[in-house]
């Protein structure tokens, strides 16, 4: 889809959404709240911390709404065998997305051969379970040529798509990030912007960026702006503004 398809209406901008809750005080009436918001709207999934997967798995069964949850997560430190075991019992739980933190200190140490045999490992994983593999860069904790690496890191090992944050580290999704990633990776995997994205305004920056999916605890606000814009008429005509 072209920038202005995904862009074009509510039906389409949700489709882009991961409708994010990841807060460690989150309760089981917050997440059955997140699932429902989440039908409600068609978002794409749910993004929840591995707790939640078989609430959100039970509340979402029979819905189009995919249960995305969180690997490693929020520094990427463990080893590989504890980020596989999560990452397994994630899927018999009925998660049907992972978002990996990768090894964020051996990429800045330059282990790249661990960093890459640690998310093809977690590709086979995920494919094997019919499974997409985001990995999360944390792009405010690297450099340029760090986030580079780590963008061909992750295609050489068959990940489905780079993620910008965590938004646990201070720094969250920048169009600038966006763009090198989807320059880096060109049209070979997905580009997911998350962190610190609250407005339909943000949300279309990120995409015009080169963003393809959209990381947010934001969505029913975001929907709400689009739609209130949508209903403005200017000059007798109505529009999106």
């Amino acid at each position: 889809m072209t920038v202005e398809e995904h862009l074009a209406s509510a039906q389409s901008i949700a489709t882009l959404i991961d409708q994010t809750l990841l807060k460690p005080e989150a309760t089981s009436e917050d997440i059955a709240r997140l699932c429902g918001e989440a039908v409600e709207h068609s978002f794409c999934s749910v993004c929840v911390n591995p707790y939640w997967v078989r609430n959100a798995f039970a509340a979402l069964h029979g819905s189009p709404v995919r249960v995305c949850t969180v690997i490693g997560f929020p520094l990427g430190a463990n080893r590989t065998a504890v980020k596989t075991a999560e990452a397994r019992l994630a899927l018999a739980e009925g998660a049907t997305e992972i978002d990996v933190v990768l090894n964020i200190g051996a990429l800045r140490s330059g282990d790249l051969a661990l960093v890459r045999d640690e998310i093809a490992e977690l590709a086979v994983i995920a494919h094997a379970g019919k499974t997409l593999l985001k990995v999360i860069l944390e792009t405010c904790l690297l450099s340029d040529e760090q986030k580079t690496q780590a963008c061909h890191l992750a295609v050489e090992a068959k990940a489905d798509f780079v993620k910008t944050s965590t938004g646990f580290s201070g720094g969250g999704a920048t169009e600038i990030d966006v763009r090198l990633m989807r320059k880096t990776v060109g049209e070979s995997i997905g580009v997911k912007a998350s962190g610190g994205i609250r407005s339909l305004d943000a949300l279309r920056r990120m995409v015009a960026a080169g963003a393809n999916r959209i990381g947010t605890s934001s969505g029913v606000q975001i929907l709400r702006e689009f739609r209130e814009g949508a209903a403005v008429v200017v000059d007798g005509k109505t529009g999106t503004y």
